[in-house]
């Protein structure tokens, strides 16, 4: 009866928990989030004309001439939220400075003026960086401004609108959604039949 007694307690206790932690919890946190952060809960999806065209959070591959490119990306083919994750490669692997090399070409052949920022041809830990620094978005306006048909300092000015400063006032740096800015350049500078859309390479 005494072994009885405690295997009865362990069951109730493992239903009870698992009830608690499994099935109530949940429920009332995600109610919570759905009603006080409905947009931060459902992953700060973007629209355009009435169809998502991507998240707030997560980066995508843009490969236009027309606009601002993201940093590299290392997870899956790239931008893969289900592989997030660097390349873990060493700065002395073959294979990394062969990647950072061709990068590098393919900046410098859209900009001679000035140096590469290091944030082009480096990949985030995740892999998913949606944000460009505000210089690694400058970088790319003679390019920009070419392929719109405008002047640099249109589109720069238009960085600066989109910048975003340190969260708080003190945590982090500055930096710019590539997403918002390039649907920023779509409503400020329309290209015949150019409609955004995120191209993997």
């Amino acid at each position: 009866m005494h072994l009885g007694r405690h295997l009865l307690i362990s069951i109730l206790m493992v239903v009870v928990t698992t009830l608690l932690l499994g099935v109530v919890y949940p429920l009332v946190v995600t109610g919570l989030a759905q009603t006080l952060f409905p947009r931060e809960a459902n992953g700060q999806l973007i629209e355009q004309d009435g169809r998502v065209v991507g998240s707030r959070l997560i980066g995508q591959a843009f490969m236009s001439q027309e606009y601002f490119w993201p940093r590299p990306s290392a997870a899956g083919a790239g931008y893969d939220a289900v592989a997030s994750g660097g390349s873990n490669l060493g700065p002395t692997n073959p294979k990394l400075v062969e990647r950072v090399e061709a990068d590098l070409v393919r900046w410098q052949t859209t900009n001679t003026r000035t140096a590469v920022p290091i944030e082009l041809v480096t990949a985030s830990a995740s892999g998913l960086d949606p944000h460009l620094s505000p210089a690694g978005a400058m970088f790319q306006i003679p390019r920009i401004a070419r392929a719109r048909g405008t002047s640099d300092d249109e589109i720069r000015m238009l960085v600066e609108r989109a910048t975003e400063g340190r969260q708080f006032g003190f945590l982090g740096e500055s930096r710019v959604n590539v997403l918002e800015l390039n649907l920023a350049l779509d409503h400020q500078f329309p290209q015949p039949k150019q409609r955004l859309l995120p191209t993997r390479p």
